[in-house]
């Protein structure tokens, strides 16, 4: 059989219950990252209808570095940079692609990235394709940085360090100091890469983030997506500009990608117009990370992460899955999160709160939570 092999590692997953499926949405979002409800909000309905009637394409026909450079990634660029407060903005099709090129091409040949255990996946991948030597270094640790650090060049490390940490961990909801991590990289000249994935939008002054003071540094780059919060698709480096220059002219992922959609960049346009100047959503969110952070202690003995993340673990994959399931057949889409995107025995349910719920959906949800849990043991 032509595909015997790839047949028995799907075999293997299914053994360990980890084989990933395909489902259609059903029950009520505590799953998906649309934190603010922008996803499918009439505003960016009107705007999507707006630049249409304006003639903006649907497609952007080739990579930005041929024909496909439309102006409204260039606006879309320089309204992100204004918003988000830094020199430049590169606009990728995706926050993983960007990260992705992040890393496989400003990192050199002798550098170092110390990263966090728990940074994304799209960190991992960009390194595995990069030149400089890899650090793993514990959760939220900024001694261990430091440390790290003076190992590094104690052994005879001549290159540029590299830090690479997000201010909101997707699967723990759980932020580091980034003063302290800062700091580090002052001490020792190293640039830091944050990943804002999962704040923008949600934290910061007007949305723009917990690097929003740290934003226009020389040694600070930021990761702000815009699947997540605000609605749409796609990723921003926000960078000096020399780093700009060094990824149009560098990173395999934007030079030969096709360009994002140029309506899909107008439409974050106003995306990010919302998020600057109507504060209301940002606002009944945060009422509502109040209310589950009391509330999940409550009436299910589980301390909150105090964000609008909520890791519920539950140690065994088996036991995630089963947990997920008696709460997806009482009307809620909850989905069960395993190894090895989690660290193995913290497979766990992930909660998302978005702007479109309410106190008591999530009461209902979290005395569901409380009932099944003791089922199972």
């Amino acid at each position: 059989m032509a595909y015997e092999q790839i047949e028995i590692q799907l075999r293997e997953l299914e053994d360990k219950d980890r084989l990933r499926t395909l489902r259609a949405r059903s029950g009520v979002d505590f799953t998906s990252n649309d934190y603010l409800g922008l996803a499918e909000s009439d505003e960016l309905r009107q705007a999507a209808a707006e630049a249409i009637a304006r003639g903006v394409p649907v497609g952007a026909g080739g990579s930005r570095l041929l024909r496909g450079n439309h102006s409204e990634h260039e606006a879309v660029e320089a309204e992100a940079a204004a918003y988000f407060g830094a020199a430049t903005a590169l606009y990728f099709g995706a926050g993983y692609t960007a990260n992705f090129a992040i890393f496989s091409t400003l990192p050199q040949e002798g550098d170092v990235v110390l990263h966090d255990e728990l940074v994304h996946a799209s960190v991992h991948e960009g390194m595995r394709r990069g030149r400089a030597e890899r650090v793993s270094v514990p959760h939220n640790d900024a001694d261990a940085f430091d440390t790290r650090l003076r190992h590094w060049r104690k052994a005879g490390g001549r290159g540029r360090a590299w830090m690479a940490v997000e201010s909101i961990y997707s699967m723990d909801g759980d932020s580091p100091d980034l003063a302290d991590l800062l700091a580090v990289a002052d001490r020792h000249e190293a640039i830091i890469v944050i990943d804002e994935a999962h704040a923008t939008g949600v934290a910061g002054p007007e949305g723009r983030g917990l690097a929003a003071a740290f934003e226009g540094r020389d040694n600070v780059i930021t990761l702000h997506t815009c699947g997540k919060a605000l609605g749409t698709v796609g990723g921003f480096v926000l960078a000096p500009k020399i780093v700009r220059d060094f990824l149009v002219n560098r990173a395999r992922p934007f030079i030969f990608a096709t360009a994002p959609s140029p309506l899909i960049a107008a439409v974050t346009r106003s995306a990010l117009e919302i998020s600057r100047t109507k504060p209301q959503r940002r606002e009944r969110l945060a009422g509502l990370v109040a209310y589950a952070d009391r509330e999940l202690q409550a009436r299910c003995g589980i301390a909150s992460s105090r964000s609008h993340i909520l890791p519920v673990i539950v140690g065994a994959d088996g036991r995630a899955v089963a947990l997920a399931a008696s709460l997806q057949r009482r009307g809620f889409d909850i989905r069960a999160i395993r190894p090895p995107t989690v660290p193995e025995g913290t497979a766990r349910l992930r909660i998302a709160l978005t702007a479109n719920l309410d106190e008591a959906v999530i009461a209902n949800l979290f005395d569901a939570i409380a009932e099944d849990m003791r089922n199972l043991t």
